[in-house]
């Protein structure tokens, strides 16, 4: 089996506090484990991380996706653990089961001859085997954040024995609503010492912020690769039938789940259609046109600039003048006929050092004026294919999924205790066609109410009960005699 593509390094944002490792300098349990995966030679990101990871030195790691970042922590896990000792000694936490099976295949394929056995633990699945996993005391648990809470807060894991904290995907992590659990992970943590990577293709300053609040002193290594543009920009092209591209715009941003996104169109009737497209489906989005006026105009910008709209579209000619930080999407939903612009869209992201990604959108006549843009300016274009409707549902499943593991936590013993009673009805409804229609329409309206809304009111809880009632006595009314009780608890 081969490694994954190496991917050039921009020296000058690189750390030089260890000599970057090689083959022959590996320990030898390490080269082994090379040997079984049949590597013979290190990545540049597992060449720089493996010595941080050996030395127990905290560290964040930006590196693009399919660069060898596994094979960065994983090979150096081998060497920290301890065979004699059982319990977890090395927790990764990732953001959806099909990066943990992953993970634990590379830990299978790197540990087969040395004896490290790894468990991936996630939510939509029995819990049966992963606790008989923790039972063997096995030392490398990779699993989500909410499924390995679950276990915590059970008692059927503990970390007492842990000696790494892995993130893998931290922006994602950080960004899809992961954090409260991580958080709450924390508790349960050793108070002694251990060693905490993070790795993401992208950091922005908020995904930094937050990272730090879970490592010691740590380290920033930076490998992107060079282009005239933004290092840390990443460009994604994706060839589509032109009658389908505001499906896939739907999928793609389905799949992405961005923060915000900057979103262009050439014309200002294609700029409506699409901004009314994204209305439909339930995203927080607005156009930006010359159409509009002045104060329409501030109105647009004050939202977007200060993180109240989500997806903004806009013509070029509008775009002009708009600084919106740490913009982490462009999405072009047509490419431009004139190269000059294409720079210029894409500048929008991945500013003051910030990372960013571009994705454009293709029809089959485009692909010639996509393909004149990238050798003009040496973009490394990202060839994509697009989502299919059933990689959007298995997506759309592990977030909804997760997102009601934690409101099942959330519940009291009377909460769960009043939910009994719908039991039997959810039994009934999902033995019949119409019954199971009436289920996902539920959860498509939780789903659009948690995923779907401006992210500032997703971090706002809605209003409470006293909240309400607070806003109802502001009514002015005539005076009333209020009791005793009332005093007192007001």
């Amino acid at each position: 089996m081969t490694q994954e593509q190496p991917e050039a390094t921009n020296s000058s944002e690189q750390t030089k506090s260890f000599p970057d490792a090689t083959f022959d300098t590996l320990p030898v349990r390490m080269q082994q484990a090379c040997n079984n995966a049949g590597w013979v030679q290190l990545m540049p990101v597992q060449a720089k991380t493996i010595p941080y990871v050996l030395n127990g030195k905290d560290l964040m790691v930006q590196s693009r996706t399919g660069s060898g970042k596994t094979g960065a922590y994983v090979l150096p896990l081998l060497e920290h653990l301890d065979p004699s000792q059982k319990g977890c000694q090395a927790l990764v936490l990732v953001p959806t089961r099909e990066l943990a099976r992953q993970v634990t295949t590379q830990v299978e394929l790197l540990g087969k001859d040395i004896g490290v056995e790894s468990a991936a633990v996630y939510g939509g699945v029995g819990y049966g085997p992963q606790r008989d996993a923790f039972k063997r005391g096995v030392p490398i648990i990779v699993g989500t954040p909410g499924r390995i809470l679950d276990h915590l807060l059970k008692r059927s894991l503990t970390l007492d024995q842990l000696k790494v904290l892995v993130f893998d995907e931290a922006d994602r992590m950080l960004s899809m609503g992961f954090f409260p659990d991580m958080k709450e992970i924390q508790k349960f943590m050793p108070r002694k010492r251990f060693s905490v990577y993070m790795f993401s293709a992208t950091f922005p300053p908020r995904v930094k912020s937050l990272a730090r609040l879970f490592m010691h002193d740590p380290d920033f290594l930076s490998l992107s690769s060079d282009n005239i543009l933004v290092a840390e920009t990443e460009h994604h092209v994706y060839t589509v039938p032109g009658f389908e591209k505001d499906r896939i715009l739907v999928r793609i941003i389905e799949m992405d789940n961005p923060e915000g996104a900057l979103i262009f169109c050439n014309t200002r009737d294609k700029v409506h259609y699409v901004a009314t497209v994204l209305k439909r489906f339930g995203y927080d989005a607005d156009e930006l046109s010359s159409d509009l006026s002045q104060h329409q105009r501030e109105l647009v910008m004050n939202r977007i600039q200060t993180g109240h709209l989500r997806f903004l579209v806009a013509t070029d000619v509008a775009e002009r003048g708009i600084d919106i930080p740490d913009l982490p999407y462009v999405i072009q939903y047509e490419p431009p006929d004139d190269a000059e612009v294409y720079v210029h869209r894409a500048g929008r992201t991945g500013r003051a050092g910030a990372a960013g990604t571009v994705v454009t959108l293709v029809a089959d006549l485009e692909k010639l004026t996509m393909g004149k843009i990238a050798r003009k300016f040496g973009i490394p274009i990202q060839d994509k294919l697009p989502p299919s409707e059933e990689d959007v549902a298995r997506v759309v499943a592990q977030r909804l999924t997760g997102r009601l593991e934690a409101k099942a936590r959330e519940r009291d013993n009377l909460k769960v205790e009043r939910m009994q009673r719908f039991i039997p009805l959810a039994n009934e409804l999902m033995e019949s066609n119409e019954g199971q229609e009436l289920v996902a329409m539920v959860l498509d309206d939780i789903y659009q109410r948690w995923l779907h809304i401006p992210l500032e009111a997703e971090q706002t809880p809605p209003e409470s009960e006293p909240q309400q009632q607070q806003k109802r006595s502001s009514i002015k009314r005539p005076p009333r005699k209020r009791s005793s009780s009332t005093r007192r608890r007001r």
